[in-house]
């Protein structure tokens, strides 16, 4: 689905980007609430079909972060106004993510604590939890001020080129580590060290009693393990686990115990290596099983910026931007015609699918 492009989208059609991007925030704000655009950026399948209709590549990884960015620019001095705002982002952007929250937590008299945590939190899921060959580097927190939430972000594999999106929904999300997704797009799929699977629990509430105990007691057991040897086809490899790092690291949850799992993700130097160490002890010691089961559940408007399939029509993109522009200035003028219109031309389109659909015999590949 996302193969990795590099580069940047050019001035010209990011600025358009964002003005569209604007305009149709505006819009399912105004129509829907806020919390419906939550639930649109939380769809895979709706944010992959947003980027196209801005503009941007259906398969590159790069509609991911240019999306993002031109939602937080189309939202920026206007969150008071949407009851929104964006924080986060690429690279060296994500890092200021908990600022940024704490910034507008302050300014909307929101739960900045309660908010930074579940930021931090949907990452290291991602990162430490979920350990399927793909490394966050874009983490994207989208609220608004009603303290609801949604999180987009994508990791990358340099090795096979491909990139894979995770998307968080705070409405009827339960737990952050039992089935946390609202949904990750990827086309590639094998078999991660899935630790927020349901069938883990065993395995979680195991890996948090094996970090509560003496450091030198799991240290050992580590050491054993690997004396022994695993069977190569075992998907938990321990070559690159270093025992004295784990013990250092087991040192501070033994001095303070995590009440849970996501307790101990959000522990100091808790990262991938720390939990496949103690998965993997924990399913030779206490026989917890692990979940291997990888969670991925996942047209052009105006063209492409790669010039596929065709390339962008800049008037074309341009009309588009400016009619919707008109729409929203008239509808709060009272004049709601041009918006309807586009509301009965959505359903139209729905239905004649829905048609099409019927009629072929042959199912259709997900974008």
């Amino acid at each position: 689905m996302m193969p990795l492009h590099w580069g940047t989208a050019p001035r010209w059609l990011f600025e358009r980007m964002v003005r569209l991007c604007r305009a149709v925030t505006e819009i399912v704000v105004a129509d829907y609430g806020t919390a419906e655009l939550l639930r649109r950026f939380s769809d895979p399948v709706w944010f992959q079909s947003f980027g196209c209709v801005l503009g941007f590549d259906w398969h590159s990884s790069g509609v991911t972060t240019t999306v993002c960015g031109a939602l937080k620019e189309a939202v920026k001095g206007q969150e008071a106004n949407l009851g929104l705002y964006v924080c986060g982002g690429k690279g060296a952007a994500s890092r200021k993510t908990p600022a940024e929250i704490e910034g507008f937590s302050e300014r909307f008299s929101l739960d900045g604590e309660r908010l930074v945590r579940a930021s931090r939190l949907s990452a290291k899921v991602d990162s430490a939890a979920l350990q399927d060959g793909f490394q966050i580097y874009q983490h994207v927190f989208i609220g608004t001020t009603e303290g609801s939430w949604a999180v987009v972000q994508q990791g990358m594999n340099t090795d096979t080129h491909w990139a894979r999106r995770y998307h968080w929904l705070s409405e009827g999300l339960e737990s952050f580590t039992v089935e946390p997704h609202a949904g990750i797009a990827c086309d590639q799929t094998g078999r991660p060290l899935n630790m927020v699977a349901a069938e883990a629990d065993a395995a979680r509430q195991a890996v948090v009693a094996l970090s509560t105990q003496s450091p030198e007691v799991t240290v050992h057991e580590l050491e054993r393990i690997r004396a022994l040897g695993m069977p190569e086809q075992h998907p938990v490899g321990l070559a690159d686990v270093r025992p004295a790092y784990l013990q250092k690291v087991l040192v501070s949850t033994y001095d303070q115990p995590p009440s849970d799992f996501s307790s101990l993700l959000l522990g100091k130097g808790i990262g991938p290596k720390t939990v496949r160490a103690l998965a993997l002890i924990a399913e030779v010691t206490h026989g917890a099983p692990l979940s291997f089961r990888d969670p991925v559940t996942y047209s052009f408007a105006v063209g492409g910026k790669d010039g596929w399939p065709y390339p962008v029509d800049r008037d074309a993109y341009d009309r588009s931007v400016a009619f919707l522009d008109k729409g929203i200035r008239e509808a709060k003028l009272g004049n709601k015609d041009k918006l309807d219109a586009l509301r009965r031309l959505e359903s139209w389109s729905r239905s004649v699918g829905a048609a099409v659909e019927g009629r072929s015999q042959k199912p259709e590949a997900r974008s």
